[in-house]
């Protein structure tokens, strides 16, 4: 687990052994998020009131639903702010991923987005499931494969081939690949049988995030033995870990496409490019 080639959170590699799991072919698509919340209409953290009490100073105007959005820019643009292609827009949800006048009807194959940590927790315990572990995560994604950079090889584009739905082009601005979230398993499985478990949509952990990998001798991972990590939470100030990148990431600015890559996420973000998957 872990990498020593590429970002500081990577490290240190070191050797993990995860209990028996099964996995989600895919991650969690519009059309199975609608069917959780038709059965108990359930409301995300993106659609909800905002309450004063938790902005102070905040203009009432300004306190309504919504969640970021990805927005290109009109063309390059200094790497080091990314609040130059985030927007917040009020009314983005699951409903209307990229703002109210954006709907999922023709998307149900799309991993459903613009889902905050209790979202998935949510529905994961409606399925009768969990969010996995980064270590079940990562041993998920590398499909078998120990030691590759990427979860088919050590080649982003092997022979030229685009196996990941990621950015292809110009980072923020010129996307010639989806543009966005792809359906499910349009690309081929890992050698696990697992779809997407790269590109496509960030996929949500149960782990906390930390700036280094435990200490190695901490060998078994499971639910059963981590439970101050697993808890469910709604503080934003609980970072946790996401993994497996995104159609966003690109070599001129993100190269997280790995199955050891991770990124730190609030519990009560909701973002455009931020999913997940269940496990059992």
């Amino acid at each position: 687990m872990g990498s020593n080639r590429f970002y500081p959170e990577e490290r240190p590699v070191h050797e993990r052994s995860v209990d028996a799991f099964a996995m989600e072919i895919h991650p969690v698509t519009n059309a199975q998020y609608a069917a959780f919340v038709t059965a108990t209409g359930y409301v995300t953290v993106a659609e909800r009131a905002l309450d004063a009490a938790d902005f102070p100073g905040a203009d009432p105007a300004d306190l309504v639903p919504g969640a970021l959005v990805f927005t290109p820019t009109e063309g390059p643009v200094d790497l080091r702010d990314w609040r130059q292609w985030w927007r917040w827009v009020p009314s983005a949800s699951w409903r209307h991923p990229l703002g109210p006048d954006s709907a999922i009807d023709d998307r149900e194959n799309h991993p459903v987005v613009q889902i905050a940590y209790a979202d998935a927790v949510a529905y994961a315990e409606w399925a009768g499931r969990r969010l996995p572990t980064e270590a079940e995560w990562e041993y998920a994604a590398r499909g078998g494969l120990d030691g590759l950079e990427y979860a088919w090889g050590d080649e982003l584009h092997p022979d030229g081939k685009v196996v990941a739905n990621t950015w292809i082009g110009r980072f923020p601005y010129r996307n010639e690949g989806w543009g966005g979230t792809s359906p499910v398993g349009t690309y081929d499985p890992n050698p696990f049988g697992l779809l997407d478990m790269i590109g496509n949509v960030w996929e949500r952990t149960s782990d906390v995030f930390t700036p280094r990998h435990v200490p190695p001798d901490l060998t078994t991972v499971s639910a059963q033995g981590r439970p101050d990590l697993l808890a469910p939470t709604t503080s934003p100030q609980v970072m946790r870990v996401t993994k497996g990148g995104s159609h966003l990431c690109s070599p001129q600015y993100c190269c997280r496409y790995r199955p050891a890559a991770r990124s730190p996420q609030s519990d009560d973000s909701a973002t455009s490019h931020l999913g997940f998957r269940c496990v059992l």
